[in-house]
């Protein structure tokens, strides 16, 4: 037991230092306390054979200068003393005085010079009375490094570990929630000075053959809705490959009247046409028309389309309206088993963004009568995202059901967390999970949590948990904390008999 009380107290020691692998340096924020000398870790060397020293007078400058904090100052005097001085009493350890301001200074490029100069110290002077220190430095700048993303310190640190036989907890993987579809590009105004009329080879539009055209519909549209109607619909007949441009945009002016028959003439667009675009961009402007028969003719392009790039489309035009027609066609859609299965990750999702009160039932009884594990991760995000007690308490319940798959149990854990469940409900469940997988990612739900509760939980498991692993676990996170209550419960441990 000695032994393990041990362990903690050193992996609460590592954790106060800021990286699981770093020891403690207390003494580094106390420069004024502890520097007396260029060889203050041997009290034995005569001050009077250092004051003879010819760096004596730049040494006592830049202990003055760190004393006063002005790190900057310090670190430039330390380094002219081994460049100056370099058979200087004081040169071994100046180089080691010179990494600790630079490592206060704190910037990037201070670090990596910081570094220079101990490695500079263990090649030049691997007897200097701070060696020791100096290792210990040297790590913690190299966990500072590899915090920020420099990956070569990263693996240093990870030799370090494995060298030392240490392994720091690895944090769980959040689930990556599902990437949103993006929206149609809406097609451009056609009385645009960039706008385009005649078909090239390449298939985009290119000229200005038929501009004219397309501004005289647009001028007839402005002035009088009802006789510009019947000249779009037979634009927007035409099947001729010459005609493609024009009936691009006479879909777009189309959309813009808001008048009746429209959604009729757009949805005819998306059945018939044989161009792609023009059928895409239709979709697009159903979901601007905000009426009940715009979301009836999205939901049968739903029912009849076999363009899975449509029906992306049209799940993306119906998440547009907030009718209770288009949530239910959501819905409908995301219950089929005959279409591609990202359409229906995507149709779960935007269930999920909507606030109608009947989706939330929906998804939660949706989840046991799916077989894909995809899918029912994006049930268990898009609940999270809807929020509110029924689903909180439906999440929570995944968790806590052990005939679930143990991945699924820790996805619906940590979402149960984000999705803002009361602290007191998941600090009432580590009693009650006996999985130390569970109680391993309950500890990294408490420390993404910034409510006091969930903090005393972590000091609670850090220190009386019987599981020597949560233990640290718990030791590891709180050392991400910068809650000063964080760092006294650390200091408890390290003191503990």
């Amino acid at each position: 037991m000695h032994g393990v009380l041990n362990g903690l107290a050193l992996a609460a020691a590592m954790a106060i230092g800021d990286y699981w692998l770093l020891p403690m340096l207390p003494h580094l924020d106390r420069p004024s306390h502890w520097i007396r000398g260029a060889h203050s870790a041997d009290p034995s060397v005569s001050e009077a054979w250092l004051l003879a020293d010819p760096a004596d007078s730049i040494y006592r400058r830049a202990r003055e200068s760190l004393n006063r904090r002005d790190y900057r100052a310090a670190a430039s005097l330390f380094a002219q003393i081994p460049a100056r001085f370099p058979r200087s009493g004081y040169a071994p350890d100046a180089l080691y005085w010179q990494a600790f301001a630079l490592y206060r200074l704190g910037g990037d490029r201070d670090l990596h010079e910081a570094l220079a100069a101990l490695r500079q110290q263990r090649g030049r002077f691997p007897r200097a009375a701070t060696h020791g220190d100096a290792a210990a430095l040297e790590q913690r700048i190299q966990g500072e490094l590899a915090k920020r993303g420099d990956s070569e310190a990263a693996e240093d640190v990870a030799e370090a570990a494995r060298t030392a036989g240490i392994t720091p907890p690895t944090p769980p993987t959040p689930p990556t929630p599902p990437t949103p579809p993006t929206p149609p590009t809406p097609p451009e105004p056609p009385y645009s000075s960039s706008s385009s009329s005649s078909f090239t080879s390449s298939g985009a539009c290119a000229g200005t053959e038929d501009d004219m055209k397309v501004a005289a519909l647009n001028a007839l549209q402005q002035m009088d809705a009802a006789r510009a109607t019947p000249i779009l619909r037979k634009v927007l007949a035409r099947r001729d490959a010459a005609s493609v441009c024009l009936r691009r945009k006479a879909v777009f002016l189309v959309a813009q009247q808001q008048v009746a028959g429209t959604e009729d003439i757009l949805l005819e667009s998306v059945r018939s046409d044989p161009d792609p675009e023009v059928q895409r961009q239709a979709v697009f402007w159903l979901s601007q028309v905000g009426t009940d028969r715009a979301v009836k003719a999205l939901d049968s392009i739903l029912r009849f389309s076999k363009d899975p790039e449509i029906q992306d489309k049209a799940v993306f035009a119906l998440s547009q309206h907030n009718r209770p027609a288009a949530q239910q066609a959501l819905r409908t859609y995301a219950e089929r088993g005959d279409v591609p299965e990202s359409a229906r990750e995507k149709a779960i999702f935007w269930l999920g963004q909507s606030g109608s009160p009947d989706n939330g039932p929906f998804l939660r009884s949706l989840y046991g009568r799916l077989k894909s594990d995809d899918l029912r991760k994006k049930v268990v995000f898009s609940l999270s995202q809807m929020g509110g007690p029924e689903n909180g308490k439906w999440l929570l319940g995944l968790a806590r059901d052990p005939s679930q798959g143990i991945e699924a149990r820790k996805q619906a854990l940590f979402w149960a967390g984000q999705a803002g469940v009361p602290i007191t409900e998941l600090t009432g469940l580590y009693a009650s999970v006996g999985d130390q997988a569970m109680r391993e990612q309950l500890i990294f739900v408490y420390s993404q949590r910034d409510e006091p509760a969930a903090l005393e939980k972590l000091i609670d498991i850090a220190k009386r948990d019987a599981n020597p692993e949560l233990r640290k676990k718990a030791l590891f996170w709180l050392g991400q904390s910068e809650n000063s209550r964080a760092v006294e419960a650390l200091q408890e441990i390290i003191e503990q008999p």
